[in-house]
């Protein structure tokens, strides 16, 4: 493994307040490092999503921080954490966040308009990372005429292409089949990860576990334990 990509020092969160508070995380500390995959596992309501949310830049911690290449990124203006939503982090979402109406392409060269590339060149832009996930012959086609994996692929190319740090894909395979699930994280392992990117993986699927570097396990809120990855964490 690389240098860190991101600590957490101490992250809380809660929603409500006095005897309706509940606490999602309590007082969780970690590093990812770049070079690896990191899963986030753990059973509905430990924690995983609220966590993935704060160290992304999308939920304020009520606690502890968050350094992104040790830049604490809740330290930042409101603008400033918008770009690096959009510069550093790229997101995977579990029902992929398709544009229906949108071709593949287009699907694709979203966060390249995000970041005022000419319409022509982004589209180009995106063409190539269709090509780079497989799918270079669906470029024309709307997400409708494509499989769960096709879309899923679409998916990682929209969140390569701002060329991210920080990768995170939230329940990759929940809507896949065994086979496709596995075959997604087998590419992903070994044509998304680099030296040069971090990527964590909230997941339930233990079908895929063979694909992490560590497993990061949580519950009630809490760090369990972090262990290798492998087939043995099945």
């Amino acid at each position: 493994m690389g240098a860190v990509a991101v600590r957490a020092e101490g992250l809380g969160k809660w929603f409500g307040s006095g005897e309706a508070r509940t606490v999602a995380v309590r007082e969780v500390s970690f590093e990812a490092f770049f070079g690896e995959i990191l899963y986030i596992v753990g059973p509905s309501g430990s924690g995983k999503t609220t966590l993935l949310s704060m160290i992304s830049g999308v939920l304020r911690p009520d606690q502890g921080k968050v350094l992104v290449e040790e830049s604490d990124i809740w330290s930042l203006s409101n603008d400033e954490i918008a770009e690096f939503r959009l510069n550093k982090v790229g997101f995977v979402f579990q029902d992929y966040h398709l544009v229906p109406r949108l071709t593949s392409a287009e699907n694709v060269a979203i966060p390249l308009i995000l970041k005022k590339m000419d319409w022509g060149k982004s589209i180009d832009v995106a063409r190539g990372y269709l090509q780079v996930v497989g799918l270079a012959d669906r470029a024309e086609l709307p997400p409708v005429k494509l499989s769960g994996g096709e879309q899923q692929r679409v998916a990682i190319a929209r969140a390569i292409a701002s060329r991210p740090d920080l990768l995170i894909f939230d329940e990759p395979t929940a809507s896949l089949d065994g086979d496709t699930g596995r075959k997604i994280l087998s590419f992903v392992k070994e044509e998304i990860l680099n030296e040069n990117r971090c990527i964590i993986i909230v997941t339930h699927d233990n079908r895929i576990y063979e694909y992490a570097d560590r497993i990061m396990k949580m519950e009630d809120g809490t760090l369990q334990a972090i262990v290798n990855g492998g087939l043995d964490e099945k």
